[in-house]
């Protein structure tokens, strides 16, 4: 067993670290309720397994973080937890054809707490995301501020999560067979130690 990343494994992660940045930026920008900053992170779980993936989600939230939006940094826990669960969700055949709104709720449970719990403790329901405005809309008519947070966070979360899942789907299939092959293939001598 290779105990060092090879080139594919690092061009790979560049490639997640940059679809992270891009659809952070076209969210922040555009003041989306959702996200897109995981879809990168999601692609490397399916490709490449939970490790890559949380090395890919955390540089995407460093990059964002830095250059344009630094809430994001803060939020690298979250891109950690998305990054190891949604591997194994991968890895368990749990975000593929009819079990995939099922795997994507299993991890964006997690997550959404994680995110509750900072978006609620450390900037007080305001971040720079285009989910903060429903927060303040559910806290106006009403609503208590950790519980406007978190109803937030589970549906805005769940939406993010199942738009990456489907277009890293969609974008993983339209690969020509024989890439797809080359990588399944490697991906089992590394988890498995089989060829």
């Amino acid at each position: 067993m290779k105990k060092s990343m090879d080139i594919r494994n690092i061009t790979l992660i560049g490639l997640g670290i940059a679809l992270n940045v891009t659809g952070a930026f076209i969210a922040f920008s555009l003041k989306l309720p959702i996200y897109l900053d995981s879809i990168g992170t999601i692609l490397i779980a399916c490709l490449l397994g939970p490790k890559y993936a949380v090395i890919t989600g955390v540089c995407g939230s460093l990059v964002s973080g830095f250059t344009f939006d630094i809430y994001s940094m803060y939020f690298a826990p979250v891109q950690i937890t998305t990054g190891f669960i949604a591997g194994m969700m991968y890895k368990h055949g749990f975000l593929n054809g009819k079990k995939t709104p099922l795997g994507v709720l299993i991890f964006t449970i997690p997550t959404s707490i994680i995110s509750a719990i900072i978006t609620a403790f450390l900037f007080g329901g305001i971040t720079s995301s285009g989910s903060s405005y429903i927060v303040q809309l559910l806290k106006v008519v009403g609503m208590p501020e950790i519980a406007s947070v978190f109803i937030t966070q589970i549906l805005t979360d769940y939406a993010d999560k199942f738009i990456a899942v489907v277009m890293v789907g969609l974008g993983v299939n339209a690969l020509p067979k024989n890439i797809r092959l080359s990588m399944t293939e490697g991906k089992q001598r590394r988890t498995y130690g089989k060829i």
